[in-house]
């Protein structure tokens, strides 16, 4: 008998897979934080340095404050999510709340007033930055929750994820491509067209009701799927900050979490710095222009190689060695393609074959990426597993929390230390322009940004090493969670009170392999 079985009940038991239509309604919802992630790290500390003229440092540091800020709300978050009750369920009220905040966000953190002082400014920087981030996680926790709970198939979880990232692709796609070609288009005043202070006027209400539409969209057409999640059965425990610690807390006994947990801290502080300084790099160092950019979006190539080719990779390697050699590759090919710019083995700006090798390698990029993303998710999923197996607890809410709260602290911490970079080691000016800028200044900028950051990466691919879970110490797991469970329907009279025992006596599970 489980906890999850005594406290935690679904409406119906679902016959067969997961519909196709489920899968896709439930990938619309990677859009929202695709777009705002977009939106953010390749506009929001250029505009507000190179449009509005504010210090890069004083604009990374307000962004890195307020991601620490949103990233302490997440375990709160996750913890009140896992325990709602309602008739809505535990998910799905808290993505519908998110819309309004989120429209709002993001329209005001590009349509700053005229005429602000620089204190004013970095107020309403970190203001509108919050508020973007904490509505963004009432969306995306509850909603990344969803996945492990929609099926508990070691396979079937990977062709879940693998769905987010197909629509998350395709539907980010369209809208990059259409704002590199229509709303930030080179102009004759403003080339590149990243540096036209009006576009962003046209941009602010675009993103906003991009992502409210997505939001509506996957939490409306997911919510029929409400009776096959488990649901509490009674009255849940009062939400305090003690619970939330003691549930989070309880997340670090599990080790493989733990890997993925460090593994995801310590890349997205590296994610962070790259981010910041991303823009700078496509449009100083590479020199490329939004007519330019926009052709890289045929990377989706590299994940639709991804998507096609993951079932007959998954048939034949287990997660953790694809995971871990796609990292390795993505590694090494990240320093490549820079360093051949600063031996000067790469064709020239501008150039079409400097565009044809950039894209080719992007689509690359994308395919390794996609594979590394899936297997990450996936393999999160399966923790999960192992952790009700040893408390008898859903913490799917938790834990999707846990590694939101590890991402947006240390991206925090890394998007300061990108502007640090840029500020203090680059010395990077507001107002540069590709035709006034210092060419020893953009080469300390393609060594800062494309060899020196990513070698950290190295770090996280080591810990990788120490993921225990395989697939045949996941099917043990789930065959011993299913004998639980079908002793807990024979039990049924006596489910609260031996429910409760196991709060306080959880049964240990087999051996992991």
């Amino acid at each position: 008998m489980t906890v999850a079985e005594g406290l935690y009940r679904r409406e119906r038991n679902r016959v067969g897979k997961v519909s196709l239509s489920t899968k896709i309604y439930q990938g619309v919802g990677a859009l929202p934080e695709s777009l705002k992630t977009f939106a953010f790290s390749t506009f929001l500390l250029f505009y507000y340095n190179q449009i509005l003229g504010l210090d890069a440092f004083k604009a990374s540091a307000v962004i890195a404050v307020a991601l620490t800020l949103d990233a302490l709300c997440d375990p709160l978050i996750g913890s009140f999510s896992d325990s709602l009750k309602v008739r809505l369920g535990r998910r799905h009220l808290l993505m519908y709340a998110s819309i309004l905040p989120i429209g709002l966000g993001l329209f005001l953190v590009f349509s700053p007033p005229a005429g602000l002082s620089e204190t004013l400014l970095l107020a309403w920087l970190f203001a509108t930055v919050v508020l973007t981030h904490v509505s963004m996680s009432l969306f995306v926790v509850p909603w990344t929750a969803l996945y492990a709970e929609f099926s508990e198939d070691y396979a079937e979880r990977t062709a879940i994820v693998t769905w987010r990232y197909a629509i998350g692709w395709l539907g980010s796609i369209v809208f990059i491509v259409s704002t590199w070609s229509v709303i930030f288009a080179s102009t004759p005043a403003y080339s590149p067209g990243q540096l036209n202070p009006h576009a962003y006027g046209v941009f602010a209400p675009v993103i906003s009701l991009t992502v409210m539409a997505a939001i509506l969209a996957t939490t409306l057409l997911t919510q029929r799927e409400i009776p096959y999640l488990l649901q509490p059965v009674a009255a849940t425990p009062r939400f305090s900050l003690l619970r939330v610690w003691r549930d989070v807390s309880s997340t670090f006994s599990n080790r493989d979490f733990l890997v993925l947990f460090a593994s995801a801290l310590i890349t997205a502080g590296v994610t962070g710095t790259t981010d910041t300084l991303g823009t700078y790099v496509s449009t100083f160092f590479w020199g490329l222009a939004p007519e330019q950019l926009r052709w890289f979006q045929v990377s989706i190539l590299g994940a639709i190689a991804a998507f096609a080719t993951l079932g007959q990779v998954e048939r034949i390697f287990d997660k953790k060695p694809v995971l871990m050699g796609a990292f390795l590759l993505l590694l090494i090919d990240g320093i490549g393609v820079t360093a051949l710019r600063l031996l000067h083995l790469a064709p020239p700006n501008g150039s079409m074959a400097l565009l044809v090798l950039l894209v080719g390698n992007e689509v690359v990029r994308t395919y390794l990426g996609t594979l590394v993303g899936i297997m990450f998710v996936s393999m999160l999923a399966d923790t999960i597993d192992v952790q009700e197996l040893a408390t008898g607890r859903r913490q799917e809410g938790v834990f999707a929390a846990a590694l939101a709260f590890s991402g947006k602290a240390t991206a925090g911490v890394g998007a300061l230390v990108g502007g640090f970079m840029l500020s203090q080691l680059v010395r990077w000016p507001a107002h540069a322009t590709p035709q006034n800028a210092d060419p020893a200044m953009v080469v300390r900028l393609g060594l800062v940004a494309g060899v020196l950051t990513p070698l950290l990466l190295i770090f996280p691919l080591m810990l990788g090493s120490r993921y225990r879970i395989t697939r045949e110490g996941h099917a043990a797991t789930r065959a011993e969670l299913d004998r639980r469970r079908a002793e807990a329907h024979a039990a049924a009279p006596d489910a609260a009170h031996l429910a409760l025992e196991m709060v306080v006596n959880p049964v240990s599970g087999p051996p992991l392999g």
